[in-house]
């Protein structure tokens, strides 16, 4: 049985390898604290493909009232509420 921490670091890195790909950067431009959307890495179509990526790769929706910054800012953000919402 996969532990809590390690289906973390599996959701955190495929988000991670998700971000940077559809940011056209290197890996060691965004951090998993980096705020990716005040920074500039996203855009609202990022977002919406961000929304897209989530619910084809880990099968959750996202309501109306989740769409909220705190829960999309970073990698950080969107692990933990990725895995919140499959746990």
């Amino acid at each position: 049985m996969i532990l809590d921490q390690e289906k973390i670091s599996i959701i955190r890195e495929k988000i991670r390898l998700y971000v940077v790909q559809s940011a056209y950067c290197s890996e060691n431009q965004i951090q998993d604290r980096t705020l990716i959307f005040k920074e500039g890495f996203f855009d609202s179509m990022g977002f919406v493909m961000l929304i897209s990526f989530l619910n084809d790769n880990f099968s959750i929706s996202v309501s109306d009232n989740e769409l909220i910054e705190e829960n999309f800012e970073s990698i950080d953000a969107i692990t933990n509420f990725t895995f919140s919402k499959i746990k």
